[in-house]
């Protein structure tokens, strides 16, 4: 019997865009399992706290059974390992992403040798879409529905308004 492939898409997600959502149904589609792993704390300044993330990051996945969310905190090498992941999904949405994802790429493959990354890239009309756009625009009143789940977009519309409000 062929042992089950697990794979990990590790990020912040803050928010969860439909470009990401286009990643994870595309590795749902390559691999047994995929975790989808919210980092708990990062160099970024979330503009939503770890557990709405997981939030998130859950209602956008619903639609897959074989994919689960969980946060880490630490290495992802060390969640990823632990998991015992045969590889590690990231997505590619230009060129601009390639130099820092092959950098990161060639320091995960030291870190853990047993351990594939595969890039995935989201369809072309999610190509442009990033978390730090969206949660510009939102901040400063654009329109990004277009850009995330009506489930994210609701909790992006409160967070804005909790912003103003407080």
């Amino acid at each position: 019997m062929k042992p089950k492939v697990i794979a990990v898409y590790p990020g912040t997600f803050d928010p969860m865009t439909l470009g990401h959502e286009d990643v994870v149904r595309r590795a749902a589609q390559l691999f047994d399992s995929v975790i989808v792993a919210v980092a708990a704390g990062h160099h970024k300044k979330a503009l939503f706290s770890l557990d709405e993330r997981l939030d998130m990051v859950r209602d956008s996945v619903r639609p897959y059974p074989h994919v689960t969310v969980e946060s880490f905190s630490g290495l992802v090498r060390d969640f990823v390992v632990a998991r015992g992941a045969k590889a590690m999904v990231r997505g590619l949405r230009a060129v601009t992403d390639f130099d820092y994802e092959f950098q990161l790429a060639g320091m995960n493959r030291s870190l853990m040798p047993e351990v594939e990354t595969v890039f995935l890239t989201p369809g072309d009309k999610y190509q442009f879409i990033s978390s730090t756009f969206v949660r510009e625009i939102a901040t400063l009143g654009g329109e990004v529905d277009k850009f995330v789940s009506p489930y994210v977009f609701s909790c992006l519309v409160e967070k804005v308004r909790s912003l103003k409000n407080g």
